[in-house]
């Protein structure tokens, strides 16, 4: 879709879809209240007769009025809080896609904001407008003969606003391309969405943009690393493992990258510590951190930012077969740890910990972020609201947190005290791989720790944030690209 900025006014533009803003009490915004004298005070009416209440999320689709198509977008209180501005503009937005118009006009001439400030809110305008328009098509087949296809999408929103807002409206938009390609991936089944696959994705994403360069690991090549500890989830597979590298080089040559490490598990089983059947086919979601490393990679590349950052993703597949490694196996990492194996199905943090390892070597980072849906502990814990955040730099911890509230894209921060780590202790080698049964989002983090010593280094946890389970809603939720994306921003 594309936005289109204008100076001029709303109700000049009768060939489109004007979406108007109602408030649920105050006066009519200045804008609003220009189309309610122009269409004989059709908005004071259905405000006075309540079939319309001007409630956040809430919209109306006016029948044509010579000519001219409108919705009503409910905004709330008339000083209008973020959190019911982007509930609005995704209602809108629904609205507008179900209509039979493919153009739409906005404008926030006249609003007040709460808690946001004006360049906020036309980014998340952009964003969250592209973001509730996303349909994920890939695998469905074409109409059949004779049938229409249903679906259709919105060619272009003009938003009257002052030019200063064009680059809150790109910044959205280019938030939302890599929202889409993360859920795209993320959706993709794990027939399809391989480890090879994944480094076919960066490639690709790399021949289109110059600053973007990639380097595929091989597992004959990671082997000869000591990567023994990657090769033990990918071993039981026919898929081979990738340690995909994309090096973005926006910044000064010479400065430190800012580094994010993704958990690409394309698909997982449990391997040997086989998981239950129930809901298994939600664990095609089990690389959506490696997803939404791809995601913000291509934001950064379309909004060209000043600063170099590295995405390293562990692509594997985990599945049991006679060549899988066993619960109790011992493994050696490739910075010399030997990890013994207690449970398969905790094979994210052993691909990452040799990935973080190898970034840390090879790239010498600035700081380090890891991204994984890593622990089911962490979504009993946090729901689908919050990420979990685990880190024991102070400073970090203080710009994702800020960069969540900014974006809109929940944390929580999650305890990652010392006295942890004895849980991890092994009778048989340097660590163990699991904690047991208490604090398990910890405990994995405590893992990863071990392999970040010294490092400005932060985890994400986002089992419980990367996906929808169930329902009409199941899928890719695109997060935490915009977490993500809005911390990096911090970094120009």
């Amino acid at each position: 879709m594309d936005f289109s900025l204008s100076t001029g006014a709303l109700n000049t533009l009768t060939d489109h879809t004007l979406i108007v803003a109602v408030p649920s009490e105050g006066d009519l915004p200045s804008a609003t209240q220009q189309i309610n004298q122009d269409f004989g005070g059709i908005i004071d009416t259905l405000l006075q007769q309540k079939d319309f209440s001007g409630k956040a999320g809430s919209t109306l689709l006016l029948p044509s009025v010579n000519g001219t198509r409108m919705i009503l977008m409910g905004i709330g209180k008339d000083a209008i809080k973020g959190k019911d501005w982007i509930k609005s503009v995704k209602a809108a937005a629904t609205c507008l896609k179900n209509s039979a118009s493919d153009k739409g006009a906005i404008t926030l001439h006249g609003l007040s904001f709460d808690d946001v400030d004006e360049a906020w809110a036309h980014q998340q305008l952009a964003q969250c407008f592209e973001d509730a328009l996303y349909e994920f098509k890939e695998c469905k087949s074409k109409p059949k003969e004779g049938e229409e296809d249903e679906s259709k999408t919105i060619e272009t929103l003009t938003v009257i606003a002052d030019p200063a807002m064009e680059t809150a409206l790109q910044q959205g938009k280019a938030i939302a391309v890599g929202m889409a390609l993360c859920k795209t991936l993320g959706n993709l089944p794990g027939n399809i969405a391989t480890p090879s696959f994944l480094a076919e994705t960066a490639v690709s994403l790399a021949e289109q943009y110059d600053k973007l360069a990639v380097d595929v690991l091989e597992e004959d090549r990671m082997e000869e690393l000591g990567m023994g500890s990657f090769l033990s989830v990918s071993a039981g597979s026919i898929e081979p493992g990738k340690l995909i590298c994309l090096n973005y080089t926006g910044g000064k040559k010479g400065d430190a990258p800012h580094v994010l490490v993704g958990k690409g598990i394309t698909f997982d089983t449990g391997g040997i510590s086989l998981k239950p059947g129930a809901g298994m086919d939600e664990m095609k979601y089990d690389m959506c951190g490696a997803a939404s490393v791809l995601g913000t990679l291509k934001t950064l590349c379309a909004l060209n930012l000043p600063i170099n950052v590295v995405g390293v993703i562990a692509a594997a597949e985990n599945m049991p077969a006679g060549h899988a490694t066993k619960p109790g196996d011992i493994v050696t990492a490739m910075n010399g740890t030997t990890i013994e194996i207690l449970n398969t199905d905790a094979e994210g943090r052993l691909v990452l910990c040799d990935a973080l390892t190898y970034a840390i070597d090879t790239f010498k980072p600035a700081s380090i972020v890891d991204i994984a849906t890593l622990t089911g502990a962490c979504m009993m814990a946090l729901g689908g609201v919050n990420s979990g955040l685990m880190t024991q730099d102070e400073a970090l911890a203080e710009e994702i947190q800020s960069a969540a509230e900014l974006s809109r894209d929940a944390v929580w921060r999650l305890p990652l005290q010392e006295e942890y780590q004895e849980l991890l202790d092994s009778n048989f080698a340097d660590i163990a791989n699991i904690g047991g049964r208490l604090a398990g989002a910890t405990t994995a983090a405590c893992f990863l720790s071990r392999f970040t010593e010294g490092q400005k280094w932060a985890h994400l946890d986002i089992a419980g944030t990367a996906w929808f389970s169930g329902g009409k809603n199941k899928g890719s939720s695109g997060r935490p690209v915009p977490l993500l994306v809005t911390y990096l921003m911090g970094k120009e």
